[in-house]
């Protein structure tokens, strides 16, 4: 049996859309020292398969961490799959709260040194020693506390678009970057409440151990992240301190958890908080777009991408062994186009229309 699938991703894509069945979008964690990753990889792949899951999932030593798409039908059958590995049975699965249909397009699983890529020596702490989970009243009754001190432990081009409100958020573009820049901004608040907070709970749960090592005694952690925290102020009609968008890792990007837009449009600044990738593959950046820029760039993040994406193909695919485009120049979100009171930026001194 093929454990991988080679399948072309806009043939999967279009396999999706007609498919037309309803799906739920979950995501999930656990830590948990697993003897052979890649035996219970290829394992996990087959019990997944079966039951026609699509989506990501990363397996290490350390555990796993998936984002994964159900079919409804097949709710109770993809449940008994879990349930058939120990430490995956009852596990908490947070569903989406924007529910969309077509969130992945196959499914795969891949074997990682870490679930997620933290850069730290785990051996020299003890990571089961985590922070206390707060559900979302508690997490709102310490938010309101002068003596709380709440961090945003998500990127950057995360937190532009969606954070707590107060909320510390540091301009890295990884978890690994992270650690060591809030342990400074923290430096001087050992005897405060550390209230941290991600998107469904796995880099708090490493970060609170962490953090715990370091001295810190007052560690807090949101039980479930975000996508948690939003289910439950919804039922339990709790006040919502979330402000903007939850950025997720699927092909939706994001999902709405207030009606507040905190970003911009990286062309044009207008008030925007959808996030896009360049449609130059050769470019492929993350960035915020709206619909007005979208139309005028042709779904790009400049004119030169947009230029380059109207060549013949042979002409392309020879080009892009010299062109550099912001992909290659800049980390995610990290692009703006340049506006008039502004410097112009790599792409647009090349460009062969109208400036951004």
């Amino acid at each position: 049996m093929r454990l991988h699938n080679k399948v072309n991703k806009e043939l999967l894509k279009q396999q999706v859309q007609k498919d037309g069945r309803p799906r739920r979008t979950v995501s999930f964690y656990k830590y948990y020292h697993l003897g052979n990753p890649q035996l219970f990889r290829d394992h996990f792949y087959i019990l997944l398969n079966e039951v026609e899951v699509l989506g990501r999932i990363y397996v290490s030593y350390e555990g796993v961490n998936g984002q994964i798409s159900v079919l409804e039908e097949h709710w109770t059958a993809f449940i008994e799959a879990l349930n058939q590995i120990i430490f995956l049975q009852g596990i908490r699965l947070n569903k989406a709260i924007e529910e969309k249909d077509i969130s992945f397009f196959k499914l795969t699983i891949k074997v990682r040194e870490k679930i997620v890529a933290d850069g730290l020596n785990d051996t020299s702490f003890d990571v089961t020693n985590k922070g206390v989970h707060l559900d979302a009243a508690s997490f709102n009754a310490l938010a309101d506390d002068s003596n709380s001190v709440i961090i945003d432990m998500r990127n950057h081009y995360e937190s532009e678009v969606g954070h707590f409100k107060n909320a510390i958020t540091p301009d890295v573009e990884t978890f690994k970057e992270s650690l060591p820049i809030i342990e400074d901004i923290l430096a001087d608040k050992k005897d405060n409440n550390i209230l941290m907070y991600c998107t469904g709970g796995i880099r708090c749960e490493k970060a609170s151990a962490y953090f715990k090592h370091k001295g810190f005694e007052k560690v807090y952690q949101l039980d479930g992240g975000i996508i948690e925290y939003a289910r439950q102020a919804r039922e339990k009609n709790l006040e919502n301190k979330f402000i903007g968008k939850n950025f997720v890792f699927d092909e939706r990007l994001g999902e709405k958890i207030s009606e507040d837009v905190i970003a911009e449009c990286h062309q044009c600044g207008q008030a925007c908080d959808t996030h896009v990738n360049c449609a130059n593959d050769a470019c492929h950046i993350l960035f915020i777009q709206c619909d007005s820029c979208k139309s005028k760039y042709e779904s790009c993040c400049s004119n030169k991408c947009k230029d380059f994406n109207q060549l013949p193909e042979d002409e392309r695919k020879e080009l892009r062994k010299t062109l550099e485009f912001n992909g290659t120049k800049f980390g995610k979100g990290r692009y703006k186009a340049h506006r008039k009171d502004e410097p112009l930026m790599l792409d647009d001194t090349v460009s062969t229309s109208e400036n951004a």
